[in-house]
Formats: C-alpha cells, sequence, structure tokens
C-alpha cells in the first residue's frame, strides 16, 4: 500500500529524480519521460471519462489503472535483476495486451468499416479519445525509443500500440457507433 502522507520532499529540486530501485536520474532521462508521458496519458484519459458512461466508462477505467501499472514497469529498469527478487515489481503482462485486443474486436463489431480517413472530432468524448489516442502514440514512440538504448517490457511496448487502436475506434463508437464520424474528404479546400 502507498501511504502519501507529504507531498514535497526537495530531493529533486535539483533538478533529479528517484527511479522505482531508488537510482537518482535527471528528470530529462528518457525512462522518467518515457513513464512521465504515459501519466501525462493518463490525466488526458480522466478528461475524456468526464463525458463517458456506461460500459464505455469502466472500460476506460481500466485502462486508467493499467496506465498506473505501466508507469511502474517502466520506472524499475533492472528486469533481468528485479525477476530474481523475493517480491518481483509489477510488470506489464499480456493478458492486458490480450484484453484490450478483445475489447477492439467487439466495439469494431458493430461499426461500418471505413472508407475514408476519419477527422479527429465528432462528439466531445470522441475528440477526448482522438487526444488520448495521439498522446498514445507519442508515449509509445518514447517507449521503443527508450527501448533501443535499455531493457524494457516488451509488453509495455505492445499495450501502448494496442491502446491508440483501442482509443480509435472507441472514439468511432463515441460517434453514434461512427454514424457521427467526420470524414476526411482529400483536396477539399483547393
Amino acid at each position: 500500500m502507498v501511504v502519501l502522507n507529504k507531498i514535497y520532499t526537495r530531493t529533486g529540486d535539483k533538478g533529479t529524480t528517484a527511479l522505482g530501485n531508488g537510482d537518482r536520474v535527471a528528470k530529462y532521462d528518457p525512462r522518467v519521460t518515457a513513464y512521465g508521458t504515459s501519466d501525462e496519458l493518463n490525466a488526458t484519459l480522466g478528461v475524456a471519462r468526464l463525458h463517458a458512461d456506461g460500459p464505455l466508462d469502466a472500460q476506460l477505467s481500466y485502462i486508467q489503472n493499467d496506465l498506473f501499472d505501466l508507469g511502474a514497469d517502466l520506472c524499475r529498469p533492472d528486469m533481468a535483476k528485479d525477476a530474481q527478487s523475493e517480491y518481483p515489481p509489477l510488470r506489464m503482462a499480456e493478458s492486458q495486451v490480450l484484453r484490450l485486443e478483445a475489447e477492439i474486436d467487439a466495439m469494431n463489431d458493430k461499426l461500418e468499416p471505413l472508407r475514408s480517413f476519419i477527422l479527429p472530432g465528432g462528439s466531445a468524448l470522441s475528440a477526448h479519445l482522438h487526444i488520448c489516442r495521439t498522446v498514445a502514440r507519442r508515449a509509445e514512440r518514447l517507449a521503443v525509443e527508450l527501448s533501443q538504448a535499455e531493457e524494457v517490457n516488451p509488453h509495455v511496448v505492445t499495450y501502448l500500440n494496442r491502446l491508440s487502436d483501442w482509443f480509435f475506434v472507441a472514439a468511432r463508437v463515441a460517434n453514434d457507433d461512427g454514424r457521427a464520424d467526420v470524414l476526411w474528404v482529400p483536396g477539399a479546400n483547393r
């Protein structure tokens, strides 16, 4: 259990922060940037949820919890060492990716196939989910970049990749199951 009784510690006043294993790194370290962006995505998702209800809101709640798991995973750099620990830290699991895939398939089954790209917008929820989609893509790019330099749980990258797809399909669902999608008309304003 986490207990936060004092919010400021002054330990980061000189531009460093602690990773989950206690190592101190610069606040602009690629690992910090990656998990910081997953936190930004979670906050963006919190705004989107202001417009959601029912089953979609419940799914978004699960995703918010997953994003905390993802940040906890990214803040621990020593996967091999951690796997040998008496209390292994939290890591993203394939089951979380599979849940997203099942939800994407279920949502997509009731949508007409796209015959054009869509513009972000339509309903307020759809517009916010498109913002979540783009932040998820950025988080994915940062996690991939980090994985080129350091070990990263591959389920983190896969989850973020699938999550942006999830947001795209959910944005269509939020647009009256795609009937209110705003279609791109190539060259319409020439």
